[in-house]
């Protein structure tokens, strides 16, 4: 499903429409964090940990305004900070042009009573959206080579693989890193 379909179709479910988070969404991401985090850790995905990503770091998107959130039966059920060129010196070791400016997803969770419903598909629309109203037109995503459900979900939105990196903060993970040329 392209983006814009994916969009008019979420248009029809307001109640899963992306929108900002506030400072009230906090402690219900917080809690979805909790809830998601022991499930990677159980697959053998160590990306995320009990001390990240934490209050501070969503706070943080937050403030900067990078911080959205998708909404089930009225309630934050999944979330993403889609930023402008958020990326670390060592995402030059993907096979991109770095020099392009981008719009990165980072931190997409969705709670687990709510897969299966495509917030992390309207997560990454939104991003689209974002995207062409700031002139980009590169999208870019990352995720632990554990990771098998954005594994496939990426390719299936369009992002192509774009190689593997190490990131010096989480030493001994590999990260899958993909993209997306917008037309």
């Amino acid at each position: 499903m392209t983006p814009f379909f994916l969009i008019i179709s979420l248009l029809h479910h307001p109640n899963k429409m992306p929108r900002l988070a506030t400072a009230a969404d906090l402690p219900t991401i917080l809690d979805l964090i909790r809830q998601v985090v022991p499930l990677m850790n159980a697959a053998g995905n160590w990306q995320w940990t009990v001390e990240y990503p934490n209050e501070a770091v969503f706070q943080r998107d937050i403030e900067r305004q990078h911080l959205w959130v998708a909404e089930l039966d009225g309630r934050v059920a999944a979330v993403a900070a889609l930023t402008h060129n958020d990326q670390d010196a060592e995402y030059a070791q993907a096979d991109w042009d770095v020099a392009e400016p981008a719009l990165v997803t980072h931190r997409l969770a969705v709670h687990p009573q709510a897969q299966g419903h495509g917030l992390a598909a309207g997560l990454l629309a939104q991003a689209e959206v974002l995207a062409r109203q700031q002139g980009l037109r590169v999208l870019r995503v990352d995720t632990n080579s554990e990771n098998q459900a954005t594994q496939q979900l990426f390719p299936k939105l369009g992002y192509r693989y774009a190689g593997e990196i190490t990131l010096a903060f989480r030493p001994g993970l590999r990260f899958f890193c993909y993209e997306k040329q917008l037309a």
